[in-house]
């Protein structure tokens, strides 16, 4: 059974959950913050300003001071100021909601949940101050250039229920790609299944030797938008990161406009920092089906991309 984590000490702000930082050694909050690497960019009068403001708390929520004595790997939580960034110009539409979970159907570019410089415009906060809830959360993960059906719960009883559905691998998952046509040499539809690993610091994953770990199902579901290009309907067994993007890759139909598969590709990568939206990766969890874990009752879920 997965460990239930601790309840956040401080509330989320405008959307926004409070920064968790774990001490690397015995000594004082301000020393373990001033170590922290995610908090670089704050200077010292800054630092202060938040245990001065009240904004720097332990794991049991006391409020801290600058000479306070810290455990290592003890959490400490404080705000951070949000990070400027470029606007994600679509928008984020709700497909479903009741008392329970909300589903939505993401736009390209919108990351799933708060990392590095997105924050503000991630799908978590967008749909935690559009229904000025809080208690919002995803139940699980698209990658920040995929579109499409994302499900997130909105009571923390019945969280884990439906992050279990997706963990244990009980929900039915359609995706659509468009990628060239696949090459005379190969059969469709086919499966594809190997070991993926992806390791901090690389943007990739990767394919290596060892047990399988990953299964895609792969078929041509229509004509592509131009000629050379097929539409795809991706069925993912397994899921492992950028699991789908690779195995397309590996049959010589990369998606069209990946920045990462089968080549890096900086400058596609860089389009949307510098406001341009025009080549989003063109992948859609176009479906998601399951038994509702807390009614039993069949629920899908189509995105509209």
């Amino acid at each position: 059974m997965a460990r239930r984590r601790r309840p956040v000490p401080l509330p989320a702000r405008d959307g926004v959950d409070a920064t968790r930082i774990v001490p690397r050694s015995d000594g004082t909050a301000f020393d373990a913050l001033r170590a922290a690497s995610s908090l670089a960019d704050l200077s010292d009068d800054a630092l202060l300003s938040r245990f001065a403001d009240g904004e720097v708390v332990g794991g049991d929520g006391r409020v801290l001071e600058p000479a306070a004595a810290v455990r290592a790997r003890q959490p400490l939580w404080m705000y951070r100021d949000l990070p400027v960034e470029t606007p994600i110009p679509f928008d984020l539409e709700i497909l479903h909601a009741d008392d329970d979970i909300v589903v939505v159907d993401k736009p390209h570019f919108l990351a799933t949940m708060p990392r590095g410089a997105h924050v503000g415009e991630t799908a978590l906060v967008r749909l935690r101050r559009l229904l000025g809830d809080d208690a919002v959360s995803p139940a699980h993960r698209l990658d920040r250039l995929t579109a499409g059906v994302l499900l997130f719960t909105r009571r923390q009883e019945v969280r884990r229920p439906y992050q279990e559905l997706f963990a244990q691998g009980c929900v039915e998952k359609e995706y659509r790609a468009i990628a060239p046509e696949p090459p005379d040499e190969l059969s469709l539809p086919c499966e594809v299944a190997n070991r993926i690993e992806k390791t901090a610091g690389d943007l990739r994953a990767r394919v290596v030797d060892g047990p399988v770990n990953a299964r895609s199902r792969i078929e041509v579901v229509g004509a592509g938008p131009e000629s050379g290009l097929a539409e795809y309907g991706l069925t993912p067994v397994t899921g492992r990161t950028h699991q789908l993007r690779l195995h397309m890759a590996s049959l010589g139909m990369p998606i069209v406009d990946d920045p990462l598969y089968p080549d890096v590709r900086p400058d596609l990568a860089a389009l949307p920092d510098d406001g341009d939206f025009t080549r989003p990766l063109r992948l859609v969890a176009r479906r998601l089906a399951f038994d509702d874990p807390l009614t039993g009752h069949r629920r899908e879920f189509v995105s509209r991309r």
